[in-house]
């Protein structure tokens, strides 16, 4: 399981556990820089091609071990870290949570076009990293979660490369076209999940991202983009498993 943006694996400490009753065994590594021991500066200038990268050595490492590719679940920013490993390496399935979408997919929310324009206002140079902006975390990310739980999520929040966050939300500025996926089955197949009240990455993005895949797709009506984690995580967890459990020829083509 890849976490997004800003956060670490305790994204998914309480939904991977219907995963692990069903028998999974479940990672939900600190990308890069972000665990607890790491320092803030630490994310300074890291791509998300090392991210992937490490993502992939991660699956190849599984995949040795267990003696078949893993499944690769990812989350907003780690949907797409999850794209960019699934080129690199096998995976059994793809599950995308809300995922950011790869280079050549057009935002369709003002918000995205809004967020892509002040990037450059708190991400100067791709160099360096960029703290958390705790208002905007409460406000779209965390926005369904209690107010306890969304102070504590906030608390955890963590800076973020801003070279990744570049490359992800401005990749129209991004000659190495770094964060390209290419259109159709990654070599397997593929779960996009969604959230209905989603302004981070709203359905109708997320759908393209499905289409370019050829993915299977699911809307969870009324649910933001804390998928993982907001009221309602049970449910996401079960379509999830649910659509694991189906043969493959019901699964998009």
């Amino acid at each position: 399981m890849v976490h997004g943006a800003f956060c670490g694996g305790w994204v998914f400490d309480g939904f991977r556990a219907p995963f692990v009753a069903a028998g999974l065994r479940v990672e939900s590594p600190d990308l890069r820089g972000h665990g607890l021991a790491d320092r803030p500066g630490d994310v300074a200038g890291l791509s998300m091609a090392d991210y992937a990268a490490d993502i992939a050595g991660l699956c190849r490492r599984l995949a040795a071990e267990d003696g078949s590719p893993p499944i690769l679940l990812g989350h907003s920013m780690g949907g797409l870290v999850a794209q960019m490993a699934a080129r690199r390496t096998p995976v059994s399935a793809l599950v995308l949570l809300a995922p950011s979408a790869p280079w050549g997919v057009l935002g369709s929310s003002v918000e995205e076009a809004v967020t892509a324009a002040a990037l450059p206002l708190v991400a100067p140079t791709p160099f360096s990293p960029v703290e958390p902006n705790l208002r905007l975390l409460r406000a779209f990310s965390l926005d369904r979660l209690s107010p306890a739980e969304r102070e504590a999520a906030a608390q955890r929040a963590r800076p973020e490369s801003a070279r990744a966050v570049l490359e992800t939300l401005t990749w129209w500025l991004d000659p190495l076209m770094t964060t390209h996926v290419p259109a159709g089955r990654l070599g397997a197949d593929a779960l996009v999940v969604s959230g209905g009240r989603d302004r981070v990455h709203p359905p109708a993005t997320v759908r393209q991202v499905a289409e370019r895949l050829g993915a299977d797709y699911r809307e969870m009506a009324g649910m933001s983009h804390w998928l993982p984690g907001e009221p309602g995580w049970e449910a996401v967890a079960g379509v999830v498993l649910d659509w694991l459990a189906e043969p493959k020829d019901r699964r998009a083509a």
